[in-house]
Parts: structure tokens; sequence; C-alpha cells
């Protein structure tokens, strides 16, 4: 079995020494009669393999074997009429042999450095100004956000996998790249991987095509944290799931860090492989809800701050207001109001935007909601129940009742907008003032609500008028 061993080494030498095609045609089976300090004998499969091996290579494996045995002065060529017996297990076939050791320096050769230049085509879509830091923090996505921050400070031990879902441009990008980031600074000898699912499967595809499947394994193997955005695009791609599940298998059972974003709840997702729905639900699943009007005025001035333009007061609130739907939203009329600024000198107004906004099917409130004047604080949701039950001349009772009335059903999903956009109220806290209605309930009341508004331009007057009579 040493002798074998031995074998073996000194083919691989040479191997990485002669040229294939000479290796290939004057190499067929060896084995290793003897080896002693001086000399070493080789059996060769013919007298042609020992005149060529004498004649041509004598040199080159003399010095090869002695990089297996130093001290080995000379060698020698034997033929071995029985080399061919298939029993015999010292005999090397020296083209199976290339092959096998072909394949495995392909293998080796696939570094982390070579793995880290396939993967920063997938990184350079990481912007860098995206940070923890600069995360708006609201009511609806402290679970989220602070989920991410355990995981970038302790990964691999704390939330694993973490899962965030939400609807679109509220923040859950930023939130992931903002992990690679902290992970990529805190953790600089560790292999971490940002990528989006519909980059995941072209990657697959394309490894499909090119037949290294394997060569895929091998990079998602070596990762330390693997943070996919946007997984809702693998619904129906079930061989790209299958991969996929295959990954977060190996990682999971390596200890190793997965971040995951999704448009809907793990339960929601139906689209996918239930196996592979269970593995998203093994950790923490979080949630991030639209902002609220302050936070939506914070990201606001945040975003303007950074982009070094100046904002007043009134319009950005009068933005903050409107401009309800997401952040992606928030983002695109700031960057139309700068563009105004440095095409046209026309510094932002309360008077344009609100005409800008209108035309973009943005507006919501009324531009008269807005005069300059001092606000009041209003003092509990009870001010804004008996201002509804005041301008419908309805009772609060029929408001905080389930009755399904239209007369009453209007009046009551008013209340828990206002208590919701402009009073900041939660969907738990609404429930428990309307006699213990459901959490969906109210989530279903608010967003009717504003998708009326949108078309009923009466209905959108009466909501300004109440929150007029109490400044709201």
């Amino acid at each position: 079995m040493e002798k074998h061993y031995k074998l073996k080494n000194i083919i691989t030498f040479l191997i990485d020494d002669l040229k294939k095609q000479d290796f290939l045609v004057y190499f067929r089976k060896m084995s290793l009669l003897d080896a002693t300090d001086t000399k070493v004998t080789f059996w060769v499969v013919s007298a042609f393999m020992k005149d060529n091996l004498e004649a041509k290579f004598y040199d080159q494996i003399l010095q090869n074997t002695k990089k297996e045995i130093p001290t080995v002065e000379r060698i020698e060529f034997k033929v071995d009429q029985n080399i061919d017996n298939p029993s015999s297990t010292n005999v090397v076939d020296c083209a199976s042999f290339y092959k096998t050791n072909a394949k495995a320096k392909k293998a080796k050769k696939i570094s982390w450095n070579d793995i880290m230049n396939i993967s920063w085509k997938t990184a350079k879509c990481i912007n860098d100004r995206y940070s923890l830091n600069n995360f708006i923090v609201w009511g609806d996505n402290q679970l989220a956000f602070s989920a991410a921050e355990a995981v970038c400070k302790n990964p691999w031990h704390s939330y694993n996998p973490l899962y965030i879902y939400g609807d679109v441009w509220l923040g859950k990008t930023h939130l992931l790249q903002a992990a690679w980031n902290a992970v990529m600074k805190k953790f600089k000898d560790k292999n971490v991987m940002y990528t989006t699912a519909d980059k995941f499967i072209t990657e697959y595809v394309t490894s499909v095509k090119k037949r290294s499947i394997e060569r895929l394994r091998l990079k998602y193997r070596e990762i330390d944290v693997l943070i996919i955005d946007d997984v809702q695009f693998l619904a129906k791609k079930e061989q790209t799931q299958n991969e996929l599940y295959n990954i977060f298998n190996l990682l999971y059972d390596s200890n190793k860090q997965i971040i995951i974003s999704w448009d809907r709840a793990p339960k929601e997702l139906t689209e996918l492989e239930p196996r592979l729905r269970s593995r998203f639900e093994w950790g923490i699943t979080v949630d991030i809800w639209k902002p609220d009007f302050e936070t939506r005025l914070a990201i606001l001035q945040e975003k303007a701050r950074e982009r070094e333009f100046m904002i007043p007061q009134d319009v950005a609130e009068f933005i903050a207001a409107n401009v309800v739907e997401n952040v992606r939203e928030l983002e695109w009329v700031l960057n139309q109001m700068i563009a105004e600024y440095e095409l046209t000198w026309n510094g932002p107004t309360l008077l344009r935007i609100s005409a800008q906004l209108k035309k973009l099917s943005f507006t919501t409130d009324l531009l008269g909601s807005w005069k300059s004047k001092e606000r009041t604080t209003i003092k509990s949701y009870e001010d804004i129940i008996d201002a509804v039950s005041n301008h419908f001349w309805i009772e609060r009772e029929w408001i905080l009742w389930g009755n399904r009335r239209k007369e009453f059903m209007i009046p009551r999903q008013i209340t828990m907008y206002l208590l919701k956009t402009k009073m900041n109220y939660t969907y738990e806290r609404i429930w428990n003032i309307f006699s213990g209605r459901n959490h969906a309930s109210v989530l279903y009341s608010c967003n009717k609500l504003q998708k009326i508004i949108k078309k009923d331009q009466v209905l959108l007057q009466e909501v300004n008028r109440i929150r007029d009579s109490i400044w709201l």
C-alpha cells in the first residue's frame, strides 16, 4: 500500500512536468515493483513503453521520483506480463489517473478569491450609503430593525434564519444591504454575500447550461453569511427552489447565517415548495409596514439633508401627508423638486408642490388644510370620535359598535384611519377601542378608506373638514 501511494505521488509530479500529449501516449499502466533508498524499479505494461520511457523520459522520471524519495540515485523499468490483470490493486491506469487529477485541480482552483470575483458582480448592486445608522425607525418596523441589528452584532448565534417581509419599497432592501455593509465592516475575514432571487435564478440557469452546478454549490458552500433579497421571484421556479433548499440546508447545518426578504409572510407563500417554506419559518419572522406621517416626514427630511437640499417645513409636512404609499415615492417626489430647482431655480413652495402632486395623482389633502397657523395637540382618541360623530350627526356608540350599515361604516372607517395616520395608534390599540375588533378588520378599514378618498373627492373633503375642525 505504501509503494502504491508513493507511485501515485510520482505520477502526479510527472503530470505537472510533462506535456499532456506525451503523458497520455507513452504512459499507460504502471506499478512499483521495488523501492529502496537508492533505487526504484517500475513495472510497465509493454516493451514499447519500457524503451520509450528509458530513451525519452528517464531524466524527468528520475527527478520527479526524487521529489517523493529524495535519496534515490537511479531508476529501472521492467515489463510485467500480468499488469492488465483486473485483480491487481497496485497498478495505476495513467490515463484514468490523469482525468481524475485534472478534475481535482479544477475544483481546487476555485478558491475564495475566485468566488469573491464572481460574487463581486452581484455585490456591485449594494449601495454603500445604506447603513443601520441612517435607517429611519418607526413603530411598525422597530422589530425588523432590532432583529437585523442583533444579527449584525452577533451573526451565526442570533435569529437564524432572519426572515423580513413587507410590501414593496418600505425599506427591506435598505435593511438587507445595511446588514451586508455592517457585517462586512465588522467581520472582514468572513465571506459575506448579498444577492437577489432573480440573480440567483440567472446564476443557477447559467450553471446548468454550462454543466458547472458543482462550481455553484462550492461557491455557496464557502459563504458565512448569505443575504437574499426579493425571494418572491422564486415562485414557480421548482428546480431553482430545489437548489436553494439544498444550499439552505447545507448552510444552516454548518451554522452559517441566512437573511431573507419577501413581500409576504411565510404562511402566504403558496407558490413555494412546503419544505422550503418550512425552512424559512425555522428562525424569526419580522414584518415592515407603511410608515406613519411623522416617519414619512423624518425620512423626507433625512433624504433631503443627504442631498443638501432645503425643504420648507410646511412643504415637507404637506408632502408627507399626501405621499403615503412607500419610501420610494417620497424619494421620487424629492428628486422632482431638486431637478426643478436645478433647472429653473424655482424653490419648492406649498402652492407649486400642491399643484404638482395633484397632477401626479398623489394629493389626498386639500391645500386649505395646510394654511400657516399654529396647531393644537389632540388630547385623546375621544376627541377624534366626538369630531366624527358630530360631523355625521350620529351617536358615538354607532361608531364604536360593529353595525354594518353604510351610514355607520364610513364614519367608523374614517375614525380608524385618522387614529392610525394622524395619531400614530397601533392596529392593536385601535381594535381595543372598537369593541375588540380584530387586527385584520382595522387594517382592512384603513386601507379601504385610503383607496376610496383617492377617487371620491366629496368624501376627501369630508375627511379634511373633520381634520380642520380639530386642527389635526
